[in-house]
């Protein structure tokens, strides 16, 4: 497999597409339609030291996020944060509309959204989790990106940093709502994840599967589903409340509580037979969701 090309600045990746020069190193907003690459130059597979968040519409081609290919068609926003590996391919940029957001993290500095922009989970989506738009939704955030991208061509004055960031602050959040509304509307979708989510811990928790393969970790599961694990974890708050982590030791907890009231198996062995590696991690967990150590619970069935 050939070594992603690293494109380590903003102004390295308007060089890169053939861009003019951005106006702002540490922040820009181009058209597709101003991209003028050979398809030799879409091939190549680019890492990036920004985050980048794209809204296309009119797409026609495929879009390449790990070994995965993926069609769109429709109008889509995605979000790729610093050190992710991405690629286009067989997509005519010319015959592509939407906008491209790209942001190093060095222009966040001394804003809380330097830090909370890591909280988005949707920077770690996979492109097919991309966040589709309803008309209403693609106008909103048109809107704020083209200020954004207003405020970047104007000369600089100390009112414009403050500006922009206050801009990106409140298009992550809308996007994040966008994403919660996703979720729901989805249903059919999302419930099939479920029910494929409890089908699989149905059979991670019988016999003695536990014993043998350890409990099961959140990247196991979305990997089994398909998904990436942010997604997943997200799509599940939405749901039930709880993370993936959460649901996972909900389903522990069920089946501990299950073994101490109807079988004489010690603590250590219950323990055992539910995948942990130590006793005393099953009594901490127990004791945190049910305020009872193991023994106390089995106590209150004598």
């Amino acid at each position: 497999m050939k070594t992603p090309e690293k494109v380590s600045s903003i102004t390295a990746m308007h060089h890169y597409l053939k861009l003019k020069k951005p106006t702002n190193p540490l922040i820009s907003v181009f058209d597709f339609n101003e991209v003028s690459v050979s398809p030799d130059t879409i091939l190549n597979a680019i890492t990036t030291e920004f985050y980048v968040i794209a809204i296309k519409s009119d797409c026609a081609g495929r879009f390449k996020y790990g070994q995965q290919y993926y069609d769109f068609e429709d109008g889509i926003m995605y979000f790729i944060a610093p050190h992710q590996v991405v690629q286009f391919e067989d997509i005519l940029l010319s015959d592509v509309k939407g906008s491209v957001l790209v942001i190093h993290p060095d222009f966040l500095q001394g804003y809380p959204i330097a830090s909370s922009i890591k909280d988005y989970g949707y920077f770690s989506y996979s492109a097919n989790e991309a966040l589709h738009l309803s008309e209403k939704e693609e106008n909103s955030v048109t809107e704020i990106i083209a200020n954004i991208r207003r405020e970047t061509e104007n000369n600089m004055d100390v009112f414009t940093q403050d500006l922009l960031i206050s801009n990106i602050d409140l298009l992550l959040k809308y996007c994040d709502r966008f994403y919660n509304r996703q979720f729901l509307t989805r249903k059919k979708v999302n419930n099939d994840l479920l029910t494929q989510l409890e089908t699989l811990l149905d059979e991670q928790f019988k016999n003695n599967s536990l014993i043998i393969n350890g409990i099961p970790s959140v990247q196991f599961i979305a990997n089994e589903l398909h998904i990436s694990p942010n997604y997943l974890s997200d799509m599940l708050r939405v749901h039930t409340g709880q993370t993936t982590q959460q649901h996972i030791q909900n389903r522990l907890i069920a089946k501990a509580k299950e073994l101490l009231s109807t079988t004489s198996m010690s603590v250590s062995e219950i323990a055992y037979h539910l995948g942990f590696e130590h006793s005393q991690s099953f009594h901490r967990l127990f004791k945190n969701r049910t305020s009872l150590s193991p023994l106390e619970f089995r106590q209150t069935f004598n």
